[in-house]
């Protein structure tokens, strides 16, 4: 005689996704699922503070002064920061490296015979240059050689009877170096090498030059 299950009495169903998979076997695949869901989270997590760490990093350097960042120790072509340093052959067959004018105030002017801001602002760079003489500044005028040419320089010179060196900038080493976007571009440097003043553009006016220098120039003494 058979026997009949009870009323109510149920009895477990297989699973057809499961038959025939050992149980240690579903075991470990679910824990590897686990394992790969933390394990995203967790570098989710961490990419987060990274991107939250920088971001204060980054607003604490750009809100404390240079003083209490980089000393101006970095070189870099911004306003407190240690100008780069260059080489260069002057126009006259010299040469002149920037860290030689340590202890002066220096005028550095990026610039090109074509350019009719240069052209405007020269005169006032001259008179500045020429009153300042024996005070303890130089200036600097880098032309922009690679853009441009030696005959046009000498020309340029010499019509504005300018006396102060110039540099010949035939690679484009400085145009680099100071990340020239526009010319003229102006940098006034202290008698540290700190880049205290950053034109981009012009022509400056004279007054606008002896302000800044006389500045400069009266923290120097």
């Amino acid at each position: 005689m058979g026997l009949k299950p009870r009323a109510g009495t149920s009895f477990p169903q297989s699973d057809p996704a499961q038959s025939g998979i050992p149980a240690p076997i579903r075991y470990n695949e679910r824990m590897n699922t686990i394992h790969a869901f933390l394990a995203d989270r967790i570098r989710v997590t961490g990419l987060f503070i990274l991107t939250l760490v920088l971001g204060v990093v980054g607003i604490w350097i750009s809100a404390a002064p240079t003083s209490a960042t980089t000393g101006g120790r970095i070189p870099a072509p911004r306003q407190g920061f240690l100008a780069p340093d260059f080489e260069l052959e002057t126009l006259d067959g010299g040469e002149l490296r920037l860290a030689d004018f340590r202890g002066q105030v220096v005028l550095l002017n990026l610039w090109a015979s074509w350019c009719p801001p240069c052209r405007a602002e020269m005169p006032a760079i001259q008179a500045l240059y020429t009153k300042y003489q024996g005070q303890d500044l130089a200036v600097l005028a880098v032309h922009m050689t690679h853009q441009d040419s030696i005959p046009a320089a000498q020309a340029f010179v010499e019509e504005l009877g300018l006396t102060f060196p110039v540099l010949l900038d035939r690679t484009g080493l400085v145009a680099n170096l100071y990340r020239m976007r526009a010319l003229p571009s102006t940098f006034i440097i202290d008698g540290e090498g700190v880049i205290r003043e950053v034109v981009i553009g012009g022509p400056i006016s004279e007054l606008t030059l002896q302000s800044m220098i006389t500045d400069i120039l009266r923290l120097e003494s």
